[in-house]
């Protein structure tokens, strides 16, 4: 967030979400399937599994080295019908929907970077693993919400699951799989106010008319997912006025196409990497979980009320070559402070990060959709809050705590 956004006294700020039905996430949700079926046969596996998808066809593809071995066409059908997608009119369903595998070992020369980093190839530290490629990630935390997310990508994941749960329920019988949801929140001088506008698009059977369409996600998805609504909030649901065809019938889809859905909705920076499908030596994911990780116990500490983290890898080396703190003016102590602190709690290192975390466990499908954080309903290492109670004693421990969803 900008100096002009902390300042401005009215400010209008829009994120988005996904179901678990849109092409996209059911890609990201097939490569997460693959990562954690080699980790739970071979937690040292090296994955980087991409998947594509349109009309009745599933492409999987990318590096993968791993002791395991995975029945691909048989993980993907089970992704599909796990999703919603179990019926032939969708124009793509679990049963007849065709799979390519196109699937080969990690390169050798990136290998033998990341089982050796530089570092160690150098005589400079103990044998330890490098980075799995170069890179900026960003980290970020925020006390509008509990979770220390940013309130617009909060609601916005709230109303796509709420979508979703809505379908599983046959509380909205006629829901099918792929579905949006937006939501604008007017903050003041940074902070928000009130929820101006939530927009869905739901995907349904045909025939339904648009009117009960509309009655029944505003009543049933919109308020039930955001009760605090107010009588100005607009409500815009399927703008082109009908929405049958969807999923992958509708649309190609990719993995990794989704990062700003998958981060904080476009509130805070991305370094453009995405996260599913990839083992933690790629720290694309392991050093993006890290800087969240940070950011958050930064926040919760009390020692901002908001807080960006940038770190910087170069493939085949372990220590990051940059690490960057930003507290947009809200530091209870300065930046420099942070960052100190940081360096002596906190090791960046790939390996050291998968440790901390325990990263070669087969916990990332249940991430690839509706958020990699800002999880209540999951307890992510990444996303707790230990590091907070060291970080305020660091510092005199006179600082206000930040309520946060510790575990």
């Amino acid at each position: 967030m900008s100096a002009s956004f902390m300042a401005a006294q009215r400010t209008l700020f829009t994120s988005e979400s996904v179901t678990e039905g849109h092409p996209d996430k059911l890609c990201d949700q097939v490569s997460d399937a693959m990562l954690d079926e080699v980790l739970r046969q071979d937690p040292n596996s090296r994955v980087a599994c991409e998947t594509a998808t349109t009309t009745g066809t599933v492409i999987v593809c990318g590096e993968i080295t791993t002791k395991g071995y995975v029945d691909v066409p048989k993980l993907v059908r089970e992704v599909v019908r796990d999703v919603g997608y179990t019926d032939a009119d969708y124009g793509f369903d679990f049963q007849t929907c065709g799979v390519l595998t196109a699937i080969k070992e990690q390169s050798a020369e990136i290998a033998q970077g990341v089982d050796h980093a530089l570092e160690s190839r150098q005589g400079r530290d103990p044998d330890e693993l490098g980075a799995g490629d170069q890179g900026m990630m960003f980290g970020f935390a925020v006390d509008e919400t509990e979770e220390l997310m940013p309130l617009p990508i909060t609601l916005a994941h709230r109303v796509a699951r709420t979508l979703a749960q809505a379908r599983k329920d046959r509380d909205i019988p006629y829901l099918r799989p792929d579905g949006k949801s937006q939501v604008t929140v007017e903050y003041a001088f940074g902070r928000p106010t009130r929820i101006h506008t939530v927009v869905v698009a739901a995907q349904h059977d045909p025939g339904v008319p648009y009117e009960r369409l509309q009655a029944d996600i505003v009543e049933g998805v919109i308020r039930r997912a955001i009760p605090n609504v107010d009588d100005q909030t607009r409500y815009i649901v399927n703008g082109t006025g009908s929405f049958t065809v969807g999923g992958p019938m509708g649309d190609a889809g990719l993995t990794g196409r989704k990062i700003i859905v998958d981060t904080y909705g476009g509130y805070a920076r991305h370094g453009g990497g995405a996260f599913s499908g990839k083992d933690a030596t790629k720290v694309d994911r392991s050093g993006a979980y890290a800087a969240r990780y940070v950011a958050k116990n930064v926040v919760a500490a009390g020692l901002a009320s908001r807080c960006e983290i940038q770190v910087a890898y170069v493939i085949g080396v372990a220590r990051p070559v940059s690490l960057n703190v930003e507290t947009y003016g809200t530091g209870t102590v300065p930046d420099e402070t942070i960052r100190a602190l940081i360096d002596e709690h906190f090791d960046f290192r790939p390996g050291a990060i998968i440790e901390r975390f325990g990263l070669r466990r087969p916990l990332f499908r249940q991430v690839a959709a509706y958020g990699h954080f800002g999880r209540p309903d999951l307890d992510l290492p990444w996303e707790r809050t230990d590091l907070a109670p060291l970080l305020r004693d660091a510092v005199g421990g006179k600082l206000p705590a930040v309520k946060a969803a510790a575990r």
